[in-house]
């Protein structure tokens, strides 16, 4: 990833001394341009030459993704192996069992099907792995490789370089793999309805792109949250005739509207019944689309007040937006049809203009008949705009899976015009499955309504707090910790209860299975967060001694239990990448419990700190199982903020 700027800095670095040279060779330039031209040139080789130093650093910073680097090492051995192959496969996945080594090469089985296929050779899959494994250049992490079974090439890892690699991360602190080039990356998601309240259904999305956004951003990425909210079309024209009549004077008297979910309803009954209003109501939309000064006033007084209560939810989740809604796109939707026109993509049909996509049966309705724009015309204009103006290499919308058909239409459409090439940009629909309740069916209120996001988390909050006064954590904790305590457990279980389901599926939402401090939940994780920390505050070990220590002490890995955590620690980067390539969260949660499940079995079997059985002091400190302590709560740490859940100190 150097080369293109080493490359460019040997061209300015001669280029500079050409320049000095001028003179010396007879040529005459003007003085001046030839000392602007030097400074221009000088200022982009310190440029480059910095920035070449900052990544190099960046890079040697970088937490090595050790499957990678296994993968790149069996790539050249089958390369070397088996020149003749094109893009032979290429598996590499760490072993379930000790006795089988740290990973495993499984490559052998693919490549002799191969063989027997494009070359008519029968060779059999123990003698691929034979000569693969002799084919291993020289590298600084594998120890040893044995050939087992049919084929398989188990890998034995050095334990100088996994120490050296926990080292690095207890040194540097957590640092995400290399990406290479920095992309943009644009998320869409939460995208509520203004003048309806959050419901359980925006949960998800809103939980999702959140921690989306926060892996893309750990991992270097450019990233930009969007809220693509619901602030433009026909039901204003209701909203502004219902606010006309109920406070005239809303132009110079803020309107006290409290409840915007009942203002709703009002307007909506109104608009289904009184056909004075519902032609009122016509008009006024008309009249705000023409962009009236005084309509726009109402529009963004009913725009505020939802805002205000978004943001209470937003406030609570720990939730980033910026807001760009359908009307942020609406002078842009006029160009979306002409360009769909000039290029002989529009249909006429019944009045409507429509475009047919291949592949999919349903077309874009672009324009109505009575020459209003559509769903399917923002979602457009949003996509060009994500494309074109703001340079997106990655674009992500977070949507529930009913969504899936319209937006996959909606992004054939942007490739069959010309907006982007797959193969060069990348555009998902990371879906989700709805919300259950505890009978498996959609999750409602008692009455049969959406349950309300608020009273979601306050009810939440008050089990959060009842569940630690069960446990009699009122008695030990101060005030503020015990708050801090019911925040972090309350908004931690919804969030990571969310997460840790794969979200291409229905979940079922249980306070009671996500409270419970057993199991893969936010409560035992962040239980078993707290008592991992506590091991050196308890045998006086501050931070500054755990740096000191980290610097000096070599990890020895030589107990079983030590080398299985070290190994699992030093996974954390290779789950992300797989959850960059994949966008399934519930990866890291996986993770994140396995890794705490380990840390309980090597604090069982490994002392930490050695009392006196009697006195109870402290005999012996081992500073290399504190320092195993420290890596497990830093990588646990950036996992919770990853997955925006806040851990405390004490719980």
């Amino acid at each position: 990833q150097f080369a293109f700027q080493e490359n460019e800095i040997k061209l300015l670095t001669a280029e500079i001394e050409r320049l000095k040279n001028f003179g010396c060779l007879g040529v005459s330039p003007s003085l001046e341009g030839l000392r602007d031209e030097n400074a221009k040139l000088k200022y982009r080789l310190n440029f480059l030459q910095k920035s070449l130093q900052e990544e190099r650093s960046k890079t040697a910073k970088s937490m090595i993704n050790i499957n990678s680097c296994l993968q790149e090492i069996f790539g050249a051995a089958i390369q070397a192996a088996y020149p003749e192959l094109e893009n032979p496969p290429l598996v590499v996945t760490p072993s379930q069992q000790p006795k089988f080594g740290d990973y495993q090469c499984n490559s052998a089985m693919a490549i002799s099907q191969i063989l027997l296929k494009t070359k008519e050779q029968k060779v059999i899959p123990r003698e691929i792995a034979d000569k693969i494994a002799k084919n291993i250049p020289a590298n600084e992490c594998i120890e040893k490789v044995e050939i087992a079974g049919p084929g398989f090439i188990n890998v034995h890892l050095r334990k100088d370089f996994v120490s050296k690699q926990l080292s690095s991360l207890l040194i540097n602190g957590v640092q995400p793999p290399a990406i290479g080039k920095r992309k943009k990356v644009v998320v869409d998601f939460s995208s509520p309805n203004i003048a309806k309240e959050m419901h359980v259904g925006h949960l998800r999305s809103t939980i999702i792109g959140e921690s989306m956004c926060r892996l893309f951003e750990f991992a270097g990425y450019d990233v930009l949250r969007l809220n693509h909210l619901g602030d433009w079309g026909t039901q204003f024209g209701m909203l502004i005739a219902h606010l006309q009549d109920k406070f005239p004077d809303y132009l110079t008297v803020s309107p006290p509207i409290g409840d915007l979910q009942a203002f709703y309803k009002e307007s909506k009954r109104r608009f289904d019944t009184e056909e004075e209003f519902k032609k009122r109501a016509y008009q006024c939309v008309v009249l705000l689309q023409s962009k009236n000064p005084d309509f726009i006033k109402a529009w963004e007084l009913i725009c505020d007040v939802s805002r205000k209560e978004f943001q209470k939810i937003y406030s609570c989740l720990d939730i980033t937006l910026i807001e760009r809604g359908e009307s942020f796109y609406h002078e842009m939707m006029k160009d979306i049809v002409k360009e769909f026109e000039d290029k002989g993509f529009v249909q006429v049909d019944d009045g409507r203009k429509i475009v047919f996509v291949p592949g999919f049966p349903v077309p874009l309705t672009i324009m109505k008949s009575d020459g209003g724009y559509t769903y399917d015309t923002s979602d457009l204009a949003a996509l060009k705009h994500r494309l074109c103006e703001e340079k997106g290499d990655i674009l992500i919308y977070v949507v529930d899976s009913g969504q899936s058909v319209h937006l996959q239409t909606v992004f054939a459409a942007g490739q069959m015009i010309g907006w982007y090439d797959p193969k060069v940009t990348r555009v998902a629909h990371a879906a989700f499955g709805v919300v259950l309740g505890e009978d498996k069916k959609k999750f409602k209120t008692r009455s049969g309504d959406t349950v309300r996001l608020i009273d979601l988390l306050e009810e939440g909050l008050k089990r959060a707090m009842d569940k630690l006064k069960d446990k009699e954590r009122d008695k030990v904790l101060t005030a503020e910790e015990l708050k801090a305590a019911q925040t972090s457990v309350a908004f931690g279980c919804i969030k990571y209860a969310d997460l840790s389901h794969n979200r291409l599926n229905d979940y079922v939402f249980s306070f009671d299975k996500m409270l419970d401090d057993r199991g893969n939940t936010a409560a035992y994780l962040l239980y078993a967060f707290t008592r991992i920390r506590a091991i050196a505050r308890l045998a006086n070990i501050d931070e500054q001694m755990l740096r000191k220590a980290a610097r000096e002490e070599v990890l020895v890995l030589d107990h079983e239990k030590e080398w299985k955590l070290g190994k699992c620690i030093l996974r954390f980067p290779e789950i992300l990448q797989k959850i960059l390539e994949d966008l399934l969260l519930h990866t890291l949660c996986d993770y994140l419990y396995e890794l705490a499940t380990t840390f309980t079995e090597f604090y069982d079997n490994c002392y930490c700190v050695e009392k006196d059985r009697q006195s109870g002091q402290i005999v012996k400190v081992n500073m290399w199982r504190l320092l195993l302590c420290e890596a497990t709560a830093a990588i646990m740490a950036k996992g919770f903020d990853i997955l925006g859940i806040k851990p405390v100190q004490r719980m």
